[in-house]
């Protein structure tokens, strides 16, 4: 492996034939380059995926009020189902290995102002209760978030995001000041971050009160939007377990027909999860076949090339066999040739998909379906144990065929 005489014969073999050498090396680093490439894409789709519920729990549900399609118990078709608080209280204790629970209301459905001074802006004000920051977490960079004593008190207090802090007090302090909301005054006990999902400029965050005070000052009464829940049992049994018994509760509780789907609309996050981690193992799948038909493509150029060399190099052998050679000092010697070459041209072709996803990932914001192209150490540890099984391939059949050469047939060769 490291004789110096075979190692100066191959770079004397290479710098004989360097333009041969590098138009062959080029396909295998096209190659390589572009199984890097492809495969950084896809984790960074897979990545915009999974940055889109950073902050929610995967072993959650959500579950929204819809309208009735089938007729029940002598009731109509086409009723609207409104949840309530008195729902999240029965699920409480309905469902086995319930963890967190919380009723979310939207002010006005969202159509809702916030204002200081002469400082205003539109904004989505959702009522949820303390339990909503185990379900999705906010990091919080000033104050607090609601917690259970503004919940039970009706207490006026609001938890604002970046976007809504820059747009209200311009460069002030806001903790313990005051807001209205829909000219009704909240103070501020918190601040949250807030990134947008890049889907537009005009993007606005949310900003949260607490339940109770929404149902009472906006006239809600008991109701709710959205009910989240999580659950111990995050597999996608115990998920479609906590499905159906969420919905039969439910269906009990304002009579309608378990089965009707519209009646109650159901997210189950651990269904997303692995409904999105098999297309997202598909599309790696393909990609990897992709990339590994191009390498083949330029493996095969390579065997084609080291065929021509054994060819040229016939008279060569031949002496080398006369004199003593081995047939596998022979097919190591071309096996060893055809390796350096491929694998000097696919580690070339890894850098510069390495560094181009570095680049992308450094210079292009990240939206929700792209986001931080980039492959993993392990992956790049694979691609490179690939270059040296195909270059040992591309070198085998030109290694046999030099070392079928009988002396005395190559010395006659010319």
């Amino acid at each position: 492996m490291f004789d110096h005489e075979k190692w100066a014969e191959i770079f004397d073999t290479i710098g004989k034939n360097k333009l041969r050498t590098v138009l062959t090396g080029f396909s295998v680093f096209w190659g390589i380059f572009m199984l890097i490439i492809l495969l950084g894409t896809g984790n960074g789709l897979s990545n915009g995926f999974s940055y889109n519920f950073r902050n929610t729990a995967k072993n959650t549900i959500d579950l929204w009020g819809g309208q009735t399609t089938k007729p029940w118990q002598g009731l109509a078709v086409d009723r609207d189902i409104q949840l309530d608080t008195r729902d999240v209280e029965a699920l409480r204790h309905a469902i086995p290995g319930l963890q967190h629970i919380t009723g979310n209301l939207r002010v006005w459905r969202g159509q809702s102002q916030l204002s200081r001074g002469k400082n205003y802006g539109n904004f989505t004000i959702s009522g949820v209760t303390p339990e909503f920051t185990a379900l999705q977490d906010q990091q919080i960079l000033q104050g607090r978030f609601i917690n259970a004593m503004d919940q039970a008190g009706a207490r006026k207090v609001i938890v604002l995001a970046e976007d809504s802090r820059d747009a209200l007090f311009k460069g002030d302090d806001p903790i313990d000041q005051w807001v209205q909301v829909n000219n009704i005054p909240f103070q501020v006990v918190g601040i949250y971050r807030f990134e947008s999902s890049g889907r537009g400029m005009n993007q606005s965050s949310q900003v949260f009160i607490p339940l109770s005070v929404v149902q009472r000052v906006f006239n809600a009464k008991q109701d709710v939007d959205k009910i989240t829940f999580s659950f111990s049992d995050g597999s996608m049994a115990g998920a479609e377990q906590a499905a159906q018994r969420a919905v039969a509760v439910l269906a009990q509780r304002h009579r309608f027909d378990p089965t009707d789907e519209r009646a109650v609309y159901v997210n189950n996050n651990v269904a997303n999860a692995a409904l999105f981690g098999q297309i997202f193992g598909g599309i790696n799948a393909f990609l990897w076949v992709i990339g590994i038909g191009t390498i083949v493509a330029g493996i095969v150029g390579v065997s084609n090339i080291m065929l021509i060399t054994v060819k040229e190099r016939t008279r060569e052998i031949g002496i080398r066999k006369a004199l003593g050679a081995t047939p596998a000092n022979v097919v190591g010697q071309v096996i060893m040739e055809a390796v350096f070459v491929s694998a000097m041209a696919g580690y070339c072709g890894l850098v510069c998909g390495v560094g181009l996803l570095e680049f992308i990932s450094s210079h292009v914001p990240g939206t929700d379906m792209f986001r931080d192209p980039s492959i993993k150490l392990g992956t790049a540890l694979v691609a490179t144990v690939v270059l040296v099984v195909a270059g040992g391939l591309a070198g085998l059949i030109p290694a046999r065929r030099a070392a079928a050469i009988r002396p005395i047939e190559a010395l006659r060769d010319e």
